[in-house]
């Protein structure tokens, strides 16, 4: 398991955001290295991405520390270069890493990965499209299409600062004792919401937004109560 590339995006105007200022940082290139990672701060105040020299345009709705790093498989690019027909290069989906060897989609969240020497990441949440990601594809219906795919890759935050390289390892160094995984946190967040209430199990390792999103759904469809007393009866 390592990474292929190490992805930078510069802030370029497009007309298919509508982020402040017409701005995104989408579409990343690979860059050589090495490339200081470290936990960029709260989403609107900090420094957006984790990846030092990389641009996060849009606060409202990207960056910070639970979305420090945005990882991708090369296995899923080329998954998605023989749907689309057309060839995908490393970055193109927005990811900062370029990953090789692990499946991002079966990763649960709070694992735990060293990237070389020194970054220690974990795994926080899925990536859930938007219109931005539609315009630098150029695909109709790319959201529609990409969350009915299920392969979302990962965002991750940065537990210990480092510097990383294309070629680095990466190792599983910790698998919490539970079952939400990317791909089952993604299906709850957008096309299966009745799965909400399993993503609880993810504890401290899911954002404070996220949970704030699942009691929501649980009080308004009267599953707090159930929920509660299940856990007590185990």
């Amino acid at each position: 398991m390592h990474l292929i590339s190490v992805n930078l995006g510069r802030a370029a105007a497009a007309v298919y955001t509508d982020a402040e200022g017409g701005m995104t940082g989408h579409g990343k290139r690979p860059v050589p290295g090495p490339v200081r990672v470290a936990a960029p701060g709260p989403r609107t105040t900090g420094l957006g991405s984790g990846l030092e020299g990389d641009a996060v345009c849009d606060r409202r709705h990207h960056g910070g520390d639970h979305q420090a790093v945005y990882a991708y498989a090369r296995e899923d690019l080329d998954w998605w270069a023989g749907e689309l027909g057309r060839e995908l290069p490393g970055g193109l989906f927005g990811e900062n890493f370029t990953t090789s060897g692990i499946d991002l989609n079966t990763a649960r969240l709070g694992d735990r990965w060293r990237v070389g020497a020194d970054l220690l990441l974990e795994v926080a949440s899925a990536r859930i499209p938007c219109r931005t990601f539609q315009g630098v594809l150029g695909e109709s219906a790319w959201v529609k299409r990409f969350t009915q795919a299920g392969r979302p890759g990962a965002y991750l935050r940065v537990i210990e600062e480092g510097r990383v390289s294309p070629g680095d390892t990466i190792e599983v160094v910790h698998r919490p004792d539970h079952d939400v995984t990317v791909e089952l946190w993604f299906r709850a967040f957008t096309t299966q919401h009745d799965l909400l209430p399993r993503t609880l199990a993810a504890g401290a390792a899911m954002e404070p937004q996220a949970h704030d999103t699942v009691r929501r759904y649980m009080e308004k469809y009267g599953a707090l109560e159930k929920h509660a007393a299940g856990a007590g009866a185990e």
